[in-house]
């Protein structure tokens, strides 16, 4: 029972706080103290400013980023890869639909490695952990916007063009993307940081996650889940118990252990990614279901993650 007991208390410590902020997020949009303005400006600060500081700074204050990452970062492209492939194949066997399918491809691929996934990460690992994080990050938010074209596309030829501008525009401009890929030119090229400029991108870093978290738990609207019943069960099916189990498995038998698991782990188990609403209804999908995908998956994370972390523990895995 003591066993037990410890690694719930070790699995309370990391999603914990995680599920705290959410549920403040909540609570300070029902009490008013923010609204729509405020999370809409919040979340542009911290995609745009705070969490690129954060992958910036924790790269190149790393000391554990080398070419041994690349097996990592290797695996999680060719995994995702496979998963999206399998998760469309279940989805177009079980809903017909095809409004719908392409939605519910991504919500099942598509994680919240950014912000849920990074905040698992920093709790279970800290900064060491969010360093090598941030270049699987980089990786797999290229392979997002590729895959979710690719399923949000509809099969006319104008908007395949259209789809792919949409694509190319997205991943060059994503300042994540832009801030991994400087970071790592500096960490590679040695080039020195002035201390000031590290002391004052720390202090917009230490902001990110607490902000994104609030924001996420103020945007989650657990009203609108009843439409779209069959669609939202299947596709946070997939995203909260297919993803993780598969590709964890996955990673194990390929010999991962430790902080490369954990990471693989958390990066697969975390909800489906904010960006997914974006994509979805820029490309004129169902963003209503999108957005009912990404209330069920955050909330149900919060259990499937824990429980997750209770069995790799509990196996000494991580």
């Amino acid at each position: 029972m003591s066993g037990i007991l410890e690694q719930f208390t070790f699995s309370a410590s990391i999603t914990g706080p995680i599920c705290l902020m959410l549920l403040l997020g909540v609570l300070l949009r029902r009490w008013q103290l923010i609204n729509d303005n405020f999370i809409e400006i919040a979340s542009k600060l911290v995609f745009q400013v705070t969490l690129p500081a954060l992958l910036f700074l924790s790269i190149i204050k790393s000391n554990t980023i080398t070419n041994d990452s690349i097996p990592l970062v290797a695996f999680g492209v060719i995994a995702n890869t496979l998963f999206f492939i399998f998760a469309s194949i279940t989805t177009k066997m079980m809903i017909k639909q095809p409004a719908n399918q392409g939605v519910i491809i991504q919500g099942a691929f598509r994680s919240n490695t950014a912000i849920i996934g990074l905040a698992y990460v920093a709790n279970a690992y800290g900064e060491s952990g969010v360093a090598l994080a941030a270049v699987y990050v980089a990786a797999v938010t290229v392979l997002y916007n590729i895959l979710a074209v690719i399923a949000l596309t509809p099969k006319s030829e104008n908007s395949s063009m259209k789809a792919y501008g949409i694509m190319m525009k997205s991943i060059t401009k994503n300042p994540l993307i832009i801030a991994i890929v400087l970071a790592l030119i500096v960490y590679e090229l040695t080039i020195p940081v002035p201390e000031i400029i590290i002391h004052a991108g720390q202090y917009f870093a230490d902001m990110t996650l607490p902000l994104a978290l609030l924001c996420t738990g103020g945007s989650l609207d657990t009203r609108e889940l009843k439409h779209d019943k069959a669609a939202n069960i299947l596709s946070s099916t997939l995203k909260l118990i297919a993803c993780p189990l598969l590709i964890t498995l996955g990673a194990y038998w390929y010999g991962f252990t430790g902080l490369e698991l954990g990471i693989i782990f958390f990066m697969t188990a975390s909800p489906a990614a904010a960006a997914s609403y974006v994509m979805a209804r820029a490309m004129g999908g169902n963003a209503t279901l999108a957005a009912n995908i990404i209330a069920l998956t955050t909330v149900g994370s919060i259990v499937t993650c824990s429980l997750g972390i209770m069995l790799l523990s509990t196996l000494n895995l991580m």
